[in-house]
């Protein structure tokens, strides 16, 4: 790698990592369109460049999710219980999920990343409001709503935030409870959706040199380094500031980037 290329996984871990530790969404949804365009460039193949960057970008997510959930408990904000309630599920879905994402083409894994982005950015704008008397489900509602959780994840590379802060907020759970909660679900997310990637990318051919399956380590390392950092100063800020004129500027950023992996999905099918 030159130090360009360096430079601006550097920054782009700042980033995702900031917006990890403010919003609860793990970084993916950033992190994974940023690392198509950045190792589309370095020319890795159309083939596995979306595998390799949603794989890296859950593993990134080890590190930056440790480094917000430190902060968020702080604060005491982490629920512990629910967490322990979706692990479970998560663990399976996010495992499954990596197995089934591994296998598709590129041009599918693209479009439903387009799609999940989406529609995260569309549930942020519309911010509806829950009913009053709406609780979290029961142990096997939460084993159900976990593993839905850990199988999208796994196909868009995300921890988990996009659908669990939604969730928990539909069931009355306080925004700033449920922001810390989904990161500490990230850890679960993305331990098991990364051995999920490095399984399912072991016989893949022309994966960039320091590859282990489809987690490109050097990408890990540069990002990771910053990222860890800027979380906790992302949680920081969650707990001081109303988010939601924020959400609703990060939305639209969504949107842009749904748009581009869109275009990449479009590219793959040979229609663009």
């Amino acid at each position: 790698m030159d130090w360009t290329f360096v430079a601006l996984l550097l920054a782009v871990g700042a980033a995702v990592g900031f917006a990890a530790g403010l919003l609860g969404i793990g970084g993916g949804m950033l992190l994974v369109p940023a690392l198509t365009m950045i190792l589309t460039a370095q020319q890795v193949p159309l083939d596995h460049v979306v595998h390799v960057a949603v794989a890296t970008s859950l593993a990134t997510i080890l590190f930056t999710s440790v480094s917000s959930v430190r902060a968020h408990h702080r604060k005491g904000a982490v629920l512990w219980p629910v967490v322990k309630s979706f692990a479970p599920g998560i663990l399976v879905g996010s495992l499954v999920g990596a197995q089934i994402a591994g296998r598709l083409p590129t041009a599918w894994l693209a479009l439903g990343f387009a799609v999940f982005v989406g529609f995260s950015a569309t549930q942020m704008l519309l911010d509806r409001k829950p009913k009053p008397q709406r609780e979290l489900p029961k142990p096997a509602g939460m084993f159900g709503v976990g593993s839905l959780i850990g199988l999208l994840s796994s196909f868009v590379g995300a921890g988990g935030g996009f659908i669990s802060v939604p969730f928990m907020v539909w069931c009355n759970v306080r925004i700033q409870n449920a922001v810390a909660t989904s990161a500490a679900l990230g850890f679960p997310i993305a331990a098991a959706g990364t051995v999920g990637y490095i399984i399912s990318g072991l016989n893949a051919s022309g994966l960039p040199k320091g590859s282990i399956g489809f987690i490109y380590v050097p990408a890990l390392v540069s990002i990771a380094a910053t990222s860890v950092l800027t979380a906790p100063l992302g949680a920081r800020v969650a707990h001081a500031l109303d988010t939601k004129p924020l959400k609703r500027i990060f939305a639209l950023m969504l949107y842009a980037l749904a748009a581009y992996m869109l275009y990449k999905a479009l590219r793959a099918f040979g229609m663009a």
